[in-house]
């Protein structure tokens, strides 16, 4: 990383965390993804079960292998046999005690927004599990509300499109948002998190360096 983007991550990251702790979320900001990956272990009870919406972030960190060394019990619908069980563990992880994801995009002032296709996600975010972890990169920053949702539309759903085998949108032919209708398109929930309610009970853990999408 450029040694200047990485000063400015780490001298606006804490103030992003402050923004976010005063809307009731549970802000930490870590310097580095070794710290960031500590402090996310630090937040899962060993006796929770764990899952995770689709997050390239977790996996960039480790996230998931560090908690099967430590013998945690997980919901992984990468596991499933069929598209059927898969259906049944998505459900399950709505009620795990853990749910982890990533955000596609969040506001200098402590929004978080998020895009999603078939809406686990979001739905798991905004009720459900006990806790739910948002695992950030400080690239997912952007200024104002407005600029984090054109980053999670324009920036963040082309480029997941594209990583998806068989998906036939525009964006995943030309990289570019065309506020598509296409039965595969992936942007079918818009959701905005601007306060947390349980206080508390989303914990965003912010990270200074780049990662995922």
């Amino acid at each position: 990383m450029l040694k200047h983007r990485k000063m400015q991550y780490d001298k606006a990251g804490p103030r992003v965390a402050e923004a976010l702790n005063k809307r009731y979320f549970e802000a930490y900001y870590c310097s580095d993804r070794e710290e960031g990956l500590k402090k996310v272990l630090e937040l899962i009870p060993g006796e929770h079960t764990v899952s995770w919406g689709g997050t390239m972030t977790v996996d960039e960190l480790g996230i998931k292998d560090a908690l099967r060394r430590r013998g945690q019990a997980v919901i992984d619908r990468d596991t499933a046999k069929d598209p059927r069980e898969r259906e049944q563990m998505l459900k399950q992880a709505l009620t795990c005690d853990t749910f982890l994801m990533s955000a596609n995009g969040i506001s200098a002032d402590g929004q978080l927004v998020n895009i999603d296709g078939t809406g686990n996600r979001v739905a798991a975010l905004c009720f459900g599990p006990e806790q739910v972890i948002v695992v950030a990169g400080m690239n997912k920053v952007a200024g104002d509300l407005d600029g984090a949702v054109r980053r999670a539309r324009e920036q963040a759903a082309p480029a997941n499109a594209q990583r998806f085998a068989g998906i036939a949108t525009p964006c995943a032919a030309t990289g570019q948002c065309a506020d598509c209708k296409s039965p595969d398109t992936i942007c079918c929930q818009f959701v905005t998190t601007r306060i947390c309610r349980p206080a508390g009970r989303i914990k965003v853990v912010l990270i200074g360096d780049d990662l995922g999408l």
